[in-house]
């Protein structure tokens, strides 16, 4: 195991920035307000898929994007790479615009009607639903490609986010007051998985780190065989992620500390790179390869249940489990609905448009954004 490096250069610790899985969880019936659905980015929902989807509307958004859609109230947000937030109500109607006026990649989190997004000039924004004005930018060197996630400082809502400058930031969700910042060894371009009280992130420096949000402190870290591309995801006190060179890692924590790691899946070929974040459920992990497959692997002895291949290239979309079915997406603009016990194929609908960004599900919809700007709304007939 290898111990986490201080870095001279470091200018702040994380101090005392107390983390709470339970601070936003974005799972209410009609909402999907975090990028994999919760804190703890496991990409597993209990909301069910609907039983026979069809494509109940589609909006163009005309410009290009790579974000995923996140949804609060009903009505589905996103910000295209031109900056423009987009929001379409549940009948597929126009309910929000605003203009960042710069460009932007990442995914917006929304928490407590409130829409906080980074740029790639560098600035975590946070824009006020209601009021559709800016509350407040907060400027770092390097762009921010990550979409937010949401701690608890002493009863203060914080905001945690990784930038190109190599720093990862917490700021008071109220008004963009800088709490913290921790030094990592690369820029930092996946979101950060909250574990109890403690942010676990990795990044193109193939190291996987653990901050401690109560004292500040970094408590381990794993130096893995290549770099992280996407973000980790977090099931009960086990930490899963995926790297380049194709591995699986699973991570036993404590206290703080990783107790215990292994590889679950070792790499095979140099096309089973892994780039979008795993789903994590109860027995099992699902992972996306660069080699168009869905893996499905026991958790307990680390064995595969079974692969689907999928059609067309894949991207960095991540798969999604919600109750008894995982959904993912190509970048060729496939959807496809598998069974999570079998692996057999119930649903598929070509988009006829490159998808990148990940679904979100609400109750009775799930929605899938396309790289040229394009919201299906997926429901029952």
């Amino acid at each position: 195991m290898k111990r986490l490096v201080l870095f001279a250069g470091m200018v702040y610790l994380l101090m005392s920035c107390a983390g709470s899985p339970g601070f936003s969880d974005g799972k209410g019936d009609m909402d999907w307000q975090l990028f994999r659905g919760d804190a703890a980015l496991s990409g597993y929902t209990d909301t069910p898929l609907p039983e026979d989807p069809v494509l109940l509307w589609s909006y163009k958004g005309n410009t290009r994007t790579v974000s995923s859609p996140v949804v609060d109230k009903g009505t589905t947000y996103w910000c295209d790479k031109k900056g423009h937030i987009q929001g379409i109500d549940i009948k597929g109607n126009p309910a929000f615009s605003y203009d960042l006026n710069t460009a932007v990649e990442a995914t917006p989190m929304i928490h407590d009607s409130i829409l906080y997004i980074g740029r790639i000039d560098g600035f975590l924004s946070a824009v006020s639903l209601s009021k559709k004005d800016t509350l407040w930018n907060f400027e770092t060197m390097g762009q921010v490609s990550a979409t937010p996630n949401t701690v608890n400082f002493e009863g203060r809502q914080s905001v945690v986010f990784g930038s190109y400058d190599n720093f990862l930031y917490c700021v008071d969700a109220r008004d963009g007051s800088e709490i913290n910042r921790f030094e990592s060894g690369y820029y930092l371009n996946g979101a950060v998985a909250v574990w109890k009280e403690h942010v676990i992130f990795g990044g193109c420096d193939s190291w996987l780190r653990i901050i401690n949000t109560r004292t500040g402190m970094p408590t381990d870290s794993l130096l893995l065989d290549a770099y992280i591309p996407a973000s980790p995801a977090i099931m009960g006190d086990f930490c899963y992620v995926g790297d380049y060179s194709g591995n699986i890692y699973e991570l036993l924590l404590e206290k703080g500390k990783i107790v215990r790691h292994k590889k679950i899946m070792k790499s095979t070929n140099e096309n089973s790179s892994f780039v979008s974040v795993l789903s994590i459920t109860s027995e099992t992990v699902y992972a996306l390869s660069y080699e168009r497959y869905l893996y499905s692997i026991n958790r307990k002895d680390g064995k595969v249940n079974w692969k689907y291949l999928l059609k067309g290239n894949v991207g960095e979309s991540s798969p999604l489990v919600c109750d008894d079915r995982v959904i993912v997406c190509t970048k060729t603009g496939i959807v496809t609905i598998l069974d999570t016990q079998k692996g057999t194929l119930e649903w598929e609908y070509d988009t006829g448009e490159q998808i990148i960004g990940s679904p979100a599900v609400i109750r009775d919809h799930f929605f899938v954004l396309t790289t040229k700007g394009t919201l299906l709304c997926f429901g029952n007939k």
